[in-house]
């Protein structure tokens, strides 16, 4: 059962917006430092990546755990209301997700997704400093055409 009335909840919600979120952001900010220049929110590409670096042919995507649903993840927690809605929208975004993927990978363009839980929580600046330093070295060294950092699953 929801804790909020619905006014509340759709205020909360509201508030919630697509880009330039903080994960984004620090991302975004340790990549610039490191002398890496991209284009944010790229309209013009599939599923608009939250970087597009065209000289590497590299996307990159920063998932929020939530609204992707990201599996075996501590930070994802399924709502208790209104659950038929909610699974229709995790379906409709992992499916959505699938497709983008496949779509720049057919084009042989390289795809990073960074999850948001791989730079959440205790020491997140030196999360964040190792996921850039990751994709840094995926950028300039590496031929993998599809690269995803997520926290280490717990046993």
């Amino acid at each position: 059962m929801d804790t909020l009335t619905p006014q509340q909840r759709h205020t909360v919600m509201s508030r919630i917006h697509g880009k330039n979120t903080v994960p984004e952001k620090q991302i975004r900010s340790a990549l610039h430092r490191a002398g890496f220049r991209y284009r944010i929110c790229d309209k013009r590409r599939p599923g608009t990546p939250d970087m597009v670096l065209p000289r590497y042919y590299a996307v990159i995507f920063v998932h929020g755990c939530f609204w992707h649903a990201h599996d075996h993840c501590g930070i994802f927690r399924f709502p208790k209301s209104n659950q038929l809605f909610w699974i229709k929208k995790f379906i409709r975004n992992k499916k959505r997700d699938r497709a983008i993927i496949s779509q720049y990978r057919a084009q042989c363009w390289r795809v990073c997704v960074v999850w948001e839980c791989a730079i959440r929580g205790k020491k997140s600046k030196q999360k964040i400093d190792n996921v850039s330093k990751e994709i840094i070295l995926w950028l300039e060294e590496s031929n993998e055409p599809y690269l995803e950092l997520r926290r280490p699953i717990q046993p």
